[in-house]
């Protein structure tokens, strides 16, 4: 891995031995892995790490959890957001908790020995998943107590945050995830890998002629690995007009170790502090 496809972020001021007043936030992707430290005391965002087209992520996290010294901290709560094959979500008023296993048959990789469950109330739904075996005992041997969510869970609490008819597109380097709302329903999400701009505009018609989506009346939503002016902007807005980033949300927390980067670039990661 390159390190330039790689940035850490610290508040100069950190105290690692404030690491029981902090949650970390993890964000793992196919092609990318990426973490914050927020300090819940003084309500200020400590660390941010990001590490772009990595070729193999599990080897690369479990490396990071040994010998990263932020990530070795005892931290007061801890969050990741994975990528996973095998997740579905089941309406709440269809969803029993007495039948999880029945769900599992719809997955698509054999599944590990653990089931897990997210509700997600705002859109009236319960997301089912399994990890990747060697990912979930990566996690577990090296992160007490670590609350796990499927990856799009922060985009979900991003789009929670308004009832716009929106379609919200969350990059990374090589990859987005989409989601369509109007209004309260969610109405679409799906992850997709993409080599360049050229792919990213057949997969974004694909969303809007499959969906059937008024381009004059949706506001687009980016998070991400994304710059105004850009290939994949200029691709976005061929179509749209009401093109927006999504900052990080505030929650009262202060950023202010982004204010040189472009502060939408880590939206998403941030967000993982919605879930509950």
């Amino acid at each position: 891995m390159d390190n330039k496809n790689s940035i850490l972020l610290v508040d100069p001021d950190f105290d690692l031995n404030t690491a029981a007043d902090c949650d970390l936030l993890l964000k793992i992707t196919p092609d990318s892995f990426s973490y914050a430290i927020i300090d819940k005391g003084s309500r200020q965002l400590k660390a941010v790490y990001d590490e772009q087209e990595c070729d193999n992520v599990p080897a690369m996290l479990a490396a990071k959890l040994k010998n990263d010294v932020y990530l070795t901290l005892a931290f007061k709560e801890i969050k990741a957001a994975v990528y996973t094959e095998n997740s579905i979500n089941i309406p709440n008023e269809l969803f029993d908790p007495e039948q999880l296993n029945q769900y599992a048959k719809f997955f698509t990789e054999a599944p590990s020995n653990n089931l897990y469950t997210r509700p997600f109330k705002t859109f009236g739904f319960t997301s089912i998943f399994t990890l990747q075996q060697f990912t979930e005992e990566t996690l577990a041997a090296s992160l007490n107590n670590c609350k796990l969510y499927t990856q799009n869970a922060p985009v979900l609490a991003l789009a929670a945050q308004n009832n716009k008819t929106s379609l919200l597109l969350d990059f990374t380097a090589s990859s987005f995830n989409a989601l369509y709302r109007t209004g309260e329903k969610l109405i679409f999400q799906n992850y997709y890998q993409t080599d360049n701009a050229e792919e990213f505009n057949y997969y974004l018609l694909l969303i809007v002629n499959q969906l059937n989506i008024n381009t004059a009346d949706t506001e687009i939503q980016l998070s991400g690995i994304i710059h105004s002016g850009d290939d994949y902007y200029q691709c976005i807005a061929k179509y749209f007009s009401d093109i927006n980033f999504n900052l990080p949300p505030a929650k009262e927390i202060d950023h202010k170790i982004l204010d040189d980067m472009p502060a939408h670039y880590y939206s998403s990661l941030l967000a993982l502090d919605l879930c509950e």
